[in-house]
């Protein structure tokens, strides 16, 4: 499969909400999203990129780099926002596992003032549309704290399926450790769900 022939769409709209790839000039909003939600995201999301912006023109720098990555097809990071009000939802992450297949990888975070509110399920379930429409995906996998209640809860409600466990592969900031649920969601399924 050629990467570059296929049409993926710039703009997702759901009944609530819009999403796109960042742009020039979101700098500014990204970096007020990563220090609002700096202690929101530090038990499951420690790694999230939103986590370690230094400043405005740090984020604005991170953004154009994201725009660069959703152009060559690396990654695709892709803004949640509230169709009434324009604010920042939240974010839903996307990377090709292999073109071949094709399978994709999918995360996502919540902006702290948004959680608890069935946003993040219906942006998930917009990126997901995508994924098997445009992107021709034949599977979709996601991985989650095994704590992270919430996160593999929307999984579910996306219609994936539990797949795995990892025993203690991941050590926590206090030398802890903690597992990972592995969920994937294939064509078949999504299309029956």
């Amino acid at each position: 499969m050629n990467k570059f022939l296929l049409d993926i769409p710039e703009k997702i709209e759901t009944k609530r909400l819009y999403l796109r790839p960042y742009q020039a000039g979101d700098g500014p909003m990204y970096y007020a999203a990563g220090m609002r939600n700096r202690a929101h995201l530090a038990e499951f999301e420690s790694g999230n990129v939103l986590m370690h912006l230094k400043s405005e023109d740090h984020a604005e720098a991170v953004v154009r780099e994201l725009a660069a990555d959703w152009m060559a097809r690396t990654y695709f990071f892709i803004g949640i926002f509230d169709k009434v009000t324009d604010e920042w939802i939240g974010q839903v992450f996307v990377s090709a596992t292999d073109w071949e297949l094709p399978e994709f990888t999918i995360g996502y975070v919540a902006d702290v003032n948004h959680e608890g509110r069935g946003f993040i399920s219906e942006a998930v379930t917009g990126v997901l549309e995508m994924l098997f429409r445009d992107l021709e995906a034949h599977r979709v996998k996601s991985d989650c704290n095994e704590y992270n209640v919430r996160s593999w809860r929307l999984l579910e409600r996306c219609g994936f399926m539990r797949e795995g466990h990892l025993r203690e592969n991941k050590r926590n900031a206090d030398g802890s450790f903690h597992g990972d649920f592995l969920y994937g969601l294939l064509r078949e399924e999504y299309l029956n769900h």
